[in-house]
C-alpha cells in the first residue's frame, strides 16, 4: 500500500460478465449545502472532465437554469447539453475537496471522476490484477 493512501476494491458493474466487468468505483460523498448524498464515481483516467449525471445534480438540490456556465462535452456526450457545478466531495478519511462537475442533462452516464479536477486533486494507483485501486490527495 502506498503510504497516506486509501485502498478500494474494484466492483462490478454486470456480475454476470464476470472479472471483466470490475470497474474502480470510488465510494464519495459530495456537497452542495445544505445537502449532501453518498455516490460512487468512476475513475476514468481518459476523460477530460469530471460529469455528473442529472438526477445526482438535482439530488443535490442543484438548478439547472441558475447553472451559467455551459460546458461541451465531447466524445458520445458531445450532444448532451451540460454545465458546469462545483460541489464539495469527501473521499474517505481524507480533507474535502472542490470538485468541478460538467452536469449532463443526462441520466445515461456514470458518474464520472477525470482529469480536471479529480485527478489534480488525487493522484490513483491502480493494480488491476489484484482487483483493487489506491488513492491519496495531490
Amino acid at each position: 500500500m502506498i503510504p497516506g493512501s486509501e485502498s478500494y476494491p474494484f466492483l462490478p458493474t454486470n456480475p454476470s460478465a464476470g472479472p471483466l466487468a470490475l470497474m474502480p468505483l470510488l465510494p464519495l460523498r459530495l456537497e452542495l449545502p445544505p445537502t449532501s448524498i453518498a455516490v460512487v464515481g468512476l475513475l476514468d483516467t481518459a476523460s477530460a472532465i469530471n460529469v455528473l449525471p442529472y438526477d445526482v445534480g438535482l439530488q443535490l438540490g442543484a438548478v439547472w437554469s441558475q447553472q451559467a456556465m455551459t460546458v461541451h462535452l465531447t466524445g458520445n456526450l458531445a450532444s448532451v447539453p451540460a454545465r458546469g457545478l462545483l460541489v464539495t466531495a469527501k473521499v474517505g478519511q481524507f480533507p474535502p475537496v472542490r470538485l468541478a462537475f460538467a452536469w449532463s442533462q443526462t441520466n445515461n452516464v456514470p458518474l464520472i471522476l477525470g482529469q480536471l479536477n479529480f485527478f489534480a486533486e488525487f493522484n490513483a494507483y491502480f493494480s488491476r490484477s489484484s482487483a483493487i485501486f489506491e488513492v491519496k490527495p495531490k
